[in-house]
């Protein structure tokens, strides 16, 4: 099979994943087969496109041509092949998680979940592999559609208003703000498709520019730049596995993608250095970084906890695509995939602890360490990955943001990023620590009875220690996604 048939392949695969999930409701085994499976032919579809790429082939499909210049296309480019990687991987090992976790917590809908699982990431495989700032905008919309039932799985009234918060906020920037940049950039550059070093001549505006940039921030809502960022902890109240979607494997991760595409391929690193509002809106993403971090440093549910603490990494990586430097891009596109290991893993590690000891609250989990053993070391070392210390791989995508900063001189922003990193140690290694050491035991009586909690079933044990573990090993081997990166910036 030829690379444009693997693109293909690509973009079709979760569509007939979802046929055969739907076929296959009545037999929950068979179903989650056909998940798993669908899953695992996506991730070694998208990785026979990685050497092709590498070695120079140039991988593209056109679909359909709505106006002159303006056509519903797809291209494999280095950075939306490591996106589409990290997605379609993280995809199988969500699966597996979620067939622990819906079964041990009794979820309803379980065949609407998985469908609808599968369109999400077959958005995220049409956003990744875009040529043109239209056609990213449709899967970019679709991605919110379809992520929004998910959300309101439960069907509660919480629900329901998180996912109201959820589609309105998201909505409403894209349409406001993110459509309005699309237009104004077809305009005044006459064409929408992404071209390395960018696509704006020399003589445009930079107060055009500068007001073009700022509505490509603000209107990708899924970046949750703070004050656009409330949407993010409200959607806490869907099940964990949809959590773990929204934050590593599809929606947030697609939100940050599209701006690091944006700011390489449509404005380009020279023309970002020109523009008047790279610098405030630099200091609005660290802003951000500092803000949400207090903010987690403050909240006792933990997946609150863990979602501020995504809206502050996600300021990472839209800080280092606004350095416009080599090593900011470098680190922002790294922190995309270190950030995606490590936080699935925490989801993965809070949605373990509700279903087997049903705890919720940060200060309820002392001790619990001594019944959880492998599910408190993941969240230990996912921790360590979101601090960015070894021996975990977040250290390189750290790495390089400090040093995109050295290299913009931009010393009050690399403070900043010390600060937030000591903030990070502060909200997340307490946790799995307590849990080792903490003096509470963790039993729970019932009619008298001492009940000693246990590990959560054993395919959500699988899947954060694969996850857990992929974060040390992205320590030793960051080289398979570092090319990519290298590659395209």
């Amino acid at each position: 099979m030829n690379s444009a048939s693997l693109l293909q392949l690509s973009l079709v695969i979760p569509l007939l994943a979802v046929v055969g999930i739907q076929l296959t409701a009545r037999r929950e085994n068979v179903r989650e087969a056909v998940s798993l499976i669908a899953a695992s032919a996506l991730f070694a579809t998208v990785a026979q496109l990685y050497l092709p790429l590498l070695n120079g082939q140039t991988i593209a499909v056109h679909w359909l041509d709505i106006l002159p210049g303006l056509a519903l296309a797809f291209r494999v480019e280095p950075l939306g092949l490591m996106f589409a990687l990290v997605a379609s991987f993280l995809w199988i090992i969500t699966t597996l998680y979620a067939i622990g976790y819906m079964r041990g917590h009794g979820e309803q809908n379980q065949t609407r979940f998985y469908s609808l699982f599968a369109v999400s990431i077959g958005a995220v495989m049409g956003i990744a592999f875009a040529e043109n700032l239209f056609t990213l905008f449709i899967f970019y919309e679709l991605l919110t559609l379809c992520t929004y039932p998910l959300v309101t799985h439960a069907g509660t009234d919480k629900a329901r208003q998180g996912g109201r918060t959820y589609l309105g906020i998201l909505l409403g920037t894209s349409v406001g703000f993110f459509l309005l940049a699309i237009i104004a950039t077809w305009l005044l550059a006459g064409t929408l498709s992404f071209k390395q070093g960018g696509i704006f001549s020399p003589g445009t505006s930079v107060a055009l520019l500068s007001v073009l940039l700022g509505l490509f921030v603000f209107g990708v809502g899924k970046a949750a730049i703070m004050p656009f960022h409330r949407w993010l902890p409200a959607a806490m109240v869907a099940p964990t596995p949809v959590s773990a979607l929204l934050h590593a494997v599809a929606v947030v991760k697609a939100g940050v993608f599209v701006l690091l595409k944006i700011c390489l391929l449509i404005f380009g690193i020279d023309t970002l250095k020109s523009i008047p509002a790279t610098e405030w809106l630099l200091y609005l993403a660290g802003v951000s970084i500092l803000f949400a971090s207090i903010i987690a440093l403050r909240q006792q549910n933990l997946k609150k906890r863990l979602a501020y603490s995504t809206v502050s990494q996600l300021g990472y990586i839209t800080l280092g695509a606004l350095l416009a430097t080599s090593a900011g891009m470098t680190g922002s596109a790294l922190h995309i995939v270190m950030h995606a290991f490590g936080k699935i893993t925490l989801f993965f590690c809070a949605g373990a602890i509700l279903v087997a000891a049903h705890k919720t609250e940060v200060n309820e989990l002392r001790g619990l360490g001594r019944q959880m053993p492998v599910t408190m070391t993941a969240f230990f070392v996912a921790s360590l990955c979101i601090i960015g210390i070894p021996p975990t791989g977040g250290t390189w995508s750290k790495w390089y943001l400090m040093l995109g900063t050295f290299e913009a001189e931009q010393w009050i922003l690399m403070a900043l990023l010390m600060i937030s990193s000591l903030l990070s140690i502060a909200y997340l290694l307490p946790i799995p620590l307590q849990a080792f050491f903490g003096g509470k035991k963790p039993l729970e009586i019932e009619a008298g009875t001492a009940v000693v909690l246990k590990e959560a079933p054993l395919p959500s044990v699988i899947a954060l220690t694969v996850t857990a573990s992929a974060c040390v090993y992205l320590l030793l081997y960051p080289d398979i996604f570092y090319r990519l990166i290298a590659a395209g910036i």
